[in-house]
C-alpha cells in the first residue's frame, strides 16, 4: 500500500480509489510515509482529512467497538484453553495443548481480525470456519502417540499451517497483491515485540500480585498460574494485534529501531558462534542435538532477515543497515549449508526417518529463499537497486512455505505410517 501512495501522489482520482479499497490499510500505510511525502499539496490535504476521520471515529464509538471485540475475543479464547479443567480433562492421555494450543490462538486471531473488519465478507468467513474445523478435526483424531515423529512433526506444523491461513485472512485472501503479503510479515514482527513487552509486564504483575498475597500468608500460586497466566499467555497476541490496528504510531516507531538495532547484533553473535564452533569441534555430523539447536537458530536468524528488510523498506535508505543485511545472509547462507551437508550425511548413515525428511525439506526451502534473498541484497547493496525488490522477493516465497506446512501436517504423517 505505501508503493502504491507514493506512486498515485500525483493522482488524486488513483488516491481515492485506494482509500476506498481499504480504508484502514490506506490510513496506515499513509502516516507511515508521510514525512517523505510531506512536501506535497496534496498529501497535506490527505493528512488533514485523514485525521479529521479519525477523530470523528473516535468520537463516534468506533474504538470502543474494537474494545468490545477485543474483551469478547480474549473471553472465548481463554475459555477454549481451559477446556481440560472446565471439562477435567486427563492431559497424560489426551495431548489437548500439543494438538490444540496454536489452533485456539490463530482462532482467536482470526476470529478479533473478521470482527473487526469494515466490510463483512461471509464467504471468506465461511471458508475460515472450514478450515479451521478440518484442522481441529483431523489434529485430534489423530493417535495420541508421544514416540510417533511423524505425529509430533503435525503437531509442530499445524500452527505454523494456520500462521499461513491466517496471512490469507489477514490481507482479505488476496493473493495478487504481494504488498499485502509483506504488510502480514511487518504486523507479525509488530506483535512479536509487543507481545513481549506484554508477557515481560505481565511476568512483573505477577511476582507483584503473588508476593503482595504471600505477605498476608494466602498462596495463589496454583489458582493464579492456572486462571491469570494461561488466559493472559493466550490473549497477549490478540491484545497486541488490538494495539497494531488503533495505535500504529506506537509499532511503526518501535519495530524500525528494534530491526536497526538487533541485525548488527544478531551478525556479531553469529560469527563469534561459528568461530567458537570451530574451536570447541562441536560436530553437528554426529551430534544430533547440537544439529537440531543448529537448525533452530538457522529458522530465528532468517526470520530476523526477514522482518528486517520489511522494516528497512520503511525508513530513507541506509547503506550500513543494508550492507548488514547482505553480511548477515551470506553467513545464515554459511550456517545452511553446514546444516545441509550435516542432515544429508545423517541419511546416508541411517537413512531417511520423519524427522530428517522435514528438517532436510526445510532447510532446502530456507537455502532457496537466502540464496535469492542474499542476491537481491548485494543488487541493493552495491548497484543501487530499490530494497524493495528484496520485499517482492520474500512476498513470492511465501506460498511455498505454505505448501510445506501442508505437506508435513496432513501429508507425511502417513507416508511414515504414522511412525
Amino acid at each position: 500500500m505505501e508503493t502504491k501512495i507514493k506512486e498515485s501522489i500525483d493522482n488524486p482520482e488513483q488516491l481515492e480509489k485506494l482509500y476506498r479499497a481499504d480504508k484502514k490499510n490506506f490510513e496506515k500505510s499513509f502516516f507511515c510515509i508521510y514525512p517523505e511525502i510531506a512536501d506535497s499539496k496534496i498529501a497535506d490535504f490527505w493528512k488533514v482529512r485523514l485525521e479529521f476521520d479519525a477523530r470523528s471515529e473516535a468520537k463516534s464509538g468506533t474504538r470502543k467497538t474494537d474494545v468490545y471485540f477485543l474483551i469478547i475475543t480474549c473471553f472465548v479464547t481463554g475459555f477454549l484453553i481451559k477446556i481440560p479443567q472446565i471439562f477435567n480433562v486427563e492431559l497424560n492421555d489426551y495431548f489437548f495443548y500439543e494438538k490444540n494450543a496454536g489452533l485456539i490462538l490463530f482462532l482467536g486471531l482470526s476470529a478479533y481480525t473478521f470482527l473487526t473488519k469494515m466490510q463483512i465478507n461471509y464467504k471468506h468467513q465461511i471458508t475460515s470456519i472450514i478450515v479451521f474445523g478440518l484442522s481441529a478435526i483431523y489434529i485430534n483424531l489423530l493417535p495420541s502417540n508421544r514416540d510417533s515423529d511423524s505425529i509430533n512433526l503435525a503437531y509442530l506444523h499445524l500452527p505454523l499451517f494456520l500462521w499461513c491461513f491466517y496471512g490469507l485472512i489477514f490481507i482479505d485472501f488476496d493473493i495478487k497483491d504481494k504488498t499485502k503479503r509483506i504488510d502480514y510479515i511487518k504486523y507479525n514482527g509488530d506483535i512479536a515485540i509487543l507481545t513481549a513487552i506484554i508477557l515481560v509486564a505481565g511476568g512483573i504483575l505477577t511476582v507483584i500480585t503473588i508476593g503482595l498475597f504471600s505477605a498476608i500468608d494466602l498462596n495463589i500460586e496454583e489458582f493464579y498460574f492456572e486462571n491469570i497466566v494461561i488466559i493472559g499467555a493466550v490473549s497477549s497476541p490478540i491484545v497486541a494485534t488490538y494495539i497494531v490496528k488503533n495505535f500504529p504510531s506506537v509499532t511503526n516507531k518501535l519495530a524500525p529501531i528494534i530491526a536497526t538495532i538487533f541485525s548488527p547484533l544478531v551478525l556479531i553473535t553469529l560469527i563469534i558462534y561459528l568461530i567458537t564452533v570451530v574451536n570447541t569441534g562441536k560436530d553437528p555430523y554426529n551430534d544430533r542435538d547440537f544439529l537440531v539447536v543448529f537448525n533452530i537458530m538457522l529458522l530465528g536468524v532468517m526470520g530476523i532477515i526477514v522482518f528486517s528488510v520489511s522494516e528497512a523498506s520503511e525508513n530513507r535508505r541506509r547503506s550500513f543497515n543494508e550492507l548488514t543485511l547482505f553480511i548477515l545472509s551470506i553467513v545464515t547462507l554459511i550456517i545452511d549449508l553446514i546444516a545441509l551437508s550435516a542432515i544429508l550425511y545423517r541419511l546416508g548413515e541411517f537413512g531417511f526417518t520423519p524427522n530428517r525428511t522435514a528438517v532436510l525439506g526445510s532447510n532446502l526451502l530456507i537455502f532457496g529463499h537466502l540464496v535469492l534473498i542474499m542476491l537481491d541484497l548485494y543488487k541493493v547493496g552495491f548497484k543501487e537497486n530499490d530494497i524493495k525488490t528484496v520485499e517482492l522477493t520474500i512476498s513470492k516465497y511465501l506460498p511455498v512455505y505454505a505448501v510445506w506446512t501442508i505437506f508435513v501436517t496432513f501429508v507425511l504423517p502417513f507416508i511414515f505410517e504414522l511412525k
